[in-house]
C-alpha cells in the first residue's frame, strides 16, 4: 500500500476479518496523501479504520459479526469476535500460544485463550 495513492470508491482487496477471507472493500476516506484511512468490506459491511496502514479499529456493519469469545478455543490473526464486555474485535496479533492482542473499537487489548 505505500507509495500507492487511493481515491474514495476505489476498490481493494483485503482480508475482511469478518468474512474471513481475502473480499473486495470500499475505500471509505483517504488521508490528504491518498492512504487509506476507512475502507467498507462490499460483502459483509465491516468498516475498518486505519492510520499510517495500520487497522486501528473496527465497526461492525449490516451483518454477520464474529462469533461470540471463548477462551476455551484458539484463535488466529484476522479472526473476528464478539467479547461480551468490550464488543466488536479483530485478532491483530497472536503473542504467545495462549495469548492475543484484539483490537476492540476503542484500543488493543491483551486476551488469554485455548485455556481448559
Amino acid at each position: 500500500m505505500a507509495g500507492k495513492k487511493f481515491a474514495v470508491n476505489d476498490s481493494v482487496e483485503r482480508l475482511c476479518s469478518a468474512c474471513d477471507t481475502e473480499t473486495n472493500h470500499t475505500v471509505v476516506t483517504v488521508t490528504k496523501q491518498g492512504q487509506i484511512s476507512k475502507l467498507t468490506c462490499d460483502g459483509c459491511q465491516m468498516e475498518s479504520t486505519y492510520s499510517r496502514d495500520v487497522k486501528t479499529s473496527v465497526t461492525v456493519g449490516k451483518t454477520k459479526s464474529g462469533s461470540p469469545y471463548d477462551r476455551t478455543r484458539k484463535y488466529r490473526k484476522g479472526q473476528a469476535m464478539v467479547h461480551d464486555v468490550f464488543g466488536q474485535g479483530e485478532v491483530m496479533e497472536v503473542i504467545e500460544p495462549q495469548k492475543i492482542d484484539v483490537l476492540f473499537g476503542d484500543r488493543v487489548r491483551r486476551l488469554i485463550h485455548a485455556q481448559v
